[in-house]
Order: structure tokens, then C-alpha cells, then sequence
């Protein structure tokens, strides 16, 4: 027979693992929620007024390599405004390249949100970032943006291989 000892303990026991469980999936629940409200904040910025409209300016540049660029537009660290847009821009997806290589925010959400125009901006100014850093020898600079513009692509890829 069991004595009232033996069905305590076990109880007792019980209690502590599901007291354990329901902390993590508190804890997880948590993380899920501050990833969620971090990205959102980040968002509201993304829709901001002058977000948006350097965002644009950035997309209607046109030019057929890094010269023609500067000629038109100025060198990109000067203070013309395209290469301001520019700066404004990257600085924001810039810190959300940094969020997501520390993985403190989801990718998903991200691509949701932000992810059509992460692609549009980088396919435009990538070649521009890439001949900047060799000619102005600055191998570091915009690293962040450069690592959330290819984890956006790797998903893309993804998406239509898995379509076709």
C-alpha cells in the first residue's frame, strides 16, 4: 500500500514540474511578445512621413555604375539628398539587420511587414554599397543591411522553389 508520505512527495513532485513547465512556456511566451512589440515600434518608424518619402527617393534613382551614380547624385557620403535618403534609409534597415543577426526579432514578421521593400531598396543600391566600400575602402560599412537584404532573398528563393 502507499502511505500518505509517498502520495505527498509525488504530489509535491508533480507540482514542480508543471510549475516548471508553465514557466517556460510563460518565459517563451514573453520573448515572442517583446520580438513582436520591438518589430512593431520599428515598423512605425518604417511608416513614418520621412521614412516614406526617402524611401521613395532612393527607388527612383536610376544610374548604370558607381560614376554615373556620383555624377548624378553626388559621392555617397556627401550631404546631397539622394545620398542622404540613402543614408536615412539604411540606417533604419541597418538596425533591423543588426535585430535580426542577434535573432531578437523574427524573420517572419519582418519579411511580413518590410520584406517587398528590403529586396526593392537592396537590388538598387546594393552594386552602389558594394563599389562604395571598395573604392572608399570601408569593408564594414552598411554589413548590417547587407546580411538582412540576402536573409530576405534566401527567403524569396525559398518561396518560389517551394511554389514550383
Amino acid at each position: 500500500m502507499v502511505d500518505i508520505q509517498t502520495v505527498s512527495i509525488a504530489v509535491a513532485s508533480a507540482s514542480v514540474v508543471a510549475g516548471a513547465i508553465y514557466y517556460i512556456f510563460q518565459i517563451h511566451h514573453q520573448t515572442r511578445l517583446r520580438q513582436t512589440d520591438l518589430v512593431m515600434r520599428l515598423y512605425s518608424t518604417f511608416g513614418s512621413e520621412d521614412h516614406q518619402k526617402a524611401g521613395k527617393k532612393v527607388l527612383w534613382i536610376t544610374y548604370k555604375d558607381y560614376d554615373d551614380f556620383v555624377k548624378k547624385y553626388g559621392a555617397p557620403s556627401s550631404e546631397e539628398p539622394v545620398p542622404m535618403a540613402i543614408d536615412k534609409v539604411l540606417y533604419f534597415y541597418e538596425e533591423v539587420g543588426v535585430l535580426l543577426s542577434k535573432k531578437l526579432i523574427d524573420i517572419n514578421l519582418i519579411d511580413q511587414l518590410m520584406g517587398y521593400n528590403i529586396m526593392m531598396i537592396g537590388t538598387k543600391i546594393m552594386p552602389i554599397i558594394e563599389e562604395a566600400r571598395k573604392r572608399l575602402n570601408i569593408s564594414r560599412v552598411w554589413i548590417n543591411f547587407e546580411y538582412l537584404y540576402h536573409e530576405m532573398k534566401k527567403r524569396e528563393q525559398k518561396s518560389i522553389t517551394s511554389k514550383s
